[in-house]
């Protein structure tokens, strides 16, 4: 297998991000969730938030051909989860490294790409950005099919919540969180 390379995302990255997420959610969420879940939770939760390619914190793995096999990424602003569609103000506050958690943000996997260690790839990336950032913690919004790799990846489970959707569907996610290795 060729080496897939890991870049940061830009704007031209948009429609083939869009089409990993469906790809990832649509494959990798049964079992987890419902259909009905998984529909809402595209229309109001799963998407790109534009503001992490904005700040150069949205990464993506290239795949074979024009497709993109992964995307993930850090944040130091206060969303913990969510694109575009989900934020209910533009307004998104940058987080004190001194006293907040980074935020791991917006994994996805092509199902066809899945197991092969390009989240833990991302995952790395974005923990060493954060990093040299000054961050101290990371903390996420884990989807359920996301727990099992972020508890490999050292994380705890701090809360479960419900996201109720405004169709009323509601999606459960995990907060977590993790100290960040000194370098």
């Amino acid at each position: 297998m060729t080496e897939l390379r890991l870049r940061a995302a830009t704007p031209a990255d948009l429609p083939a991000l869009r089409r990993l997420i469906e790809r990832s959610v649509r494959g990798l969420s049964v079992g987890f969730y419902s259909d009905q879940q998984i529909a809402s939770a595209l229309r109001y939760v799963f998407g790109v938030d534009t503001q992490l390619i904005a700040d150069g914190t949205y990464f993506l793995i290239e795949g074979e051909g024009e497709d993109i096999a992964a995307a993930g990424g850090w944040s130091r602003r206060a969303t913990l989860y969510g694109g575009d569609q989900h934020k209910t103000s533009s307004r998104d506050p940058l987080l004190d490294p001194a006293t907040d958690a980074a935020r791991i943000r917006a994994f996805f996997v092509d199902p066809r790409y899945a197991r092969r260690g390009l989240a833990r790839r991302l995952f790395d990336a974005c923990h060493d950005a954060a990093r040299r950032a000054g961050f101290q913690t990371l903390e996420l919004g884990a989807t359920l099919p996301g727990v099992p790799l972020y508890v490999a990846l050292g994380f705890t489970a701090l809360e479960r919540a419900d996201a109720v959707m405004p169709d009323g569907v509601v999606l459960p996610i995990v907060r977590m969180s993790r100290p960040i290795r000194p370098a």
